[in-house]
């Protein structure tokens, strides 16, 4: 039976509980690295950090409601190749589905790396989280974030990443250790479980209590992602009101200036060279000139419908709507909200999830005789 402990929280901070668990881990001879967030110069937005000496910790703050980049991508660096040390990363439930699906593309290892999972409660985008910041103390806002200070999540009326709303996966899966953020009490104590052999050999030898209930964890989580699908089902529904014809696309689309932002940031697009970085859409001057008199005007740059065309259908089978395209858009364009109306369909087409399962190949690496039967049927 999978071990179940907790985390004993002083003085009403949770955030320098968990900092003192994460030196735990780093303690451990097997564990060379702790990937975490950190606020360095102690301000500011919490970066993903890979920190070797515990009193680096100090800056760590895994609680913060920042979600500056999705660190899969990070961690897909670290452990590709042979890095001879064991890193304990601690991310989001997307990130480590994202995780997931870079491994399954053999862009990424498991094999010297602890997960460990945190309950997601949301997170603001950069900009949100600036204005929830303000001048507070990043610690003591992560605190109002969690309610320990009795503030709460609504905290100065900025409101979450809509990829958070609408985000039905608030807790982690295939991670070796979970926190158990949803529904415990952060002011006395936090749940933390072992999910793997190699998790409850690492939470064993820190010899923390042990409990038999993680205080209502299952029954918040189920509310979180109860209000979450319901949210995402009408983001999909509208966002399809608005995206149905290529007119309607364009327009949606219309402040795209082409800076590949989306594409950078997402945590599966993975490609190390991207066609559209290639001169392959670096017209001549004389065929813009053409184009522009067959309509009497040409809108510039030529190629963005057909670049988020190309984007979704190579990434929509893998997006795990973290919604890092639309934090990273300039234009305020809502990327995420069309790559999960988009993904929505395929997923679903092919009854498959990213990052639900290691043993579940990509949909498109596999070949199935049977598979849209009645597709092939109509076609014959």
């Amino acid at each position: 039976m999978a071990t179940t402990a907790k985390i004993q929280v002083e003085g009403n901070n949770p955030v320098l509980a968990l900092q003192g668990f994460l030196k735990g881990l780093l303690g451990d001879e097997s564990i060379g690295g702790v990937l975490v967030s950190v606020h360095h110069f102690g301000k500011g937005m919490p970066m993903p950090t890979l920190v070797t000496d515990p009193a680096q910790l100090s800056g760590a703050d895994p609680l913060a409601p920042a979600f500056p980049m999705n660190s899969a991508k990070l961690l897909s660096r670290l452990t590709r190749g042979q890095a001879g040390e064991r890193i304990a990363a601690v991310m989001r439930p997307c990130e480590i589905r994202a995780f997931v699906e870079l491994v399954k593309l053999n862009q990424g290892s498991l094999d010297n790396v602890i997960l460990v999972g945190m309950d997601c409660l949301g997170a603001y985008d950069n900009v949100n989280y600036k204005l929830f910041l303000g001048d507070q103390d990043p610690f003591a806002a992560t605190l109002g974030f969690h309610g320990v200070n009795g503030v709460g999540v609504s905290a100065g009326g900025v409101e979450i990443a809509n990829a958070c709303k609408a985000c039905e996966h608030p807790s982690p899966t295939n991670a070796d250790i979970v926190i158990g953020v949803a529904g415990a009490d952060l002011r006395e104590s936090i749940p933390v479980m072992a999910t793997s052999a190699r998790g409850e050999a690492l939470l064993s030898a820190l010899n923390l209590p042990e409990i038999q209930s993680t205080n209502g964890r299952d029954k918040a989580l189920a509310a979180l992602v109860e209000a979450r699908t319901v949210y995402r089902d009408a983001m999909i529904e509208q966002t399809k009101s608005v995206t149905g014809t290529l007119t309607d696309l364009s327009e949606y689309l219309a402040g795209c200036v082409n800076c590949y932002n989306c594409r950078v940031a997402c945590p599966v697009c993975y490609c190390k060279e991207c066609v559209f970085n290639t001169d392959v859409f670096e017209h001549k001057p004389w065929q813009y000139v053409e184009w522009a008199k067959r309509k009497g005007s040409l809108k510039m740059p030529t190629d963005t419908i057909f670049y988020h065309l190309t984007r979704m259908a190579h990434m929509s089978m893998a997006c795990v709507g973290c919604g890092q395209c639309s934090n990273a858009c300039p234009n305020d364009i809502p990327v995420m909200e069309l790559f999960r109306t988009v993904a929505a369909r395929t997923q679903a087409s092919f009854d498959y999830e990213p990052g639900r399962s290691l043993d579940e190949p990509p949909p498109m690496s596999v070949f199935k005789e049977d598979e849209f039967q009645d597709t092939v049927s109509h076609m014959v």
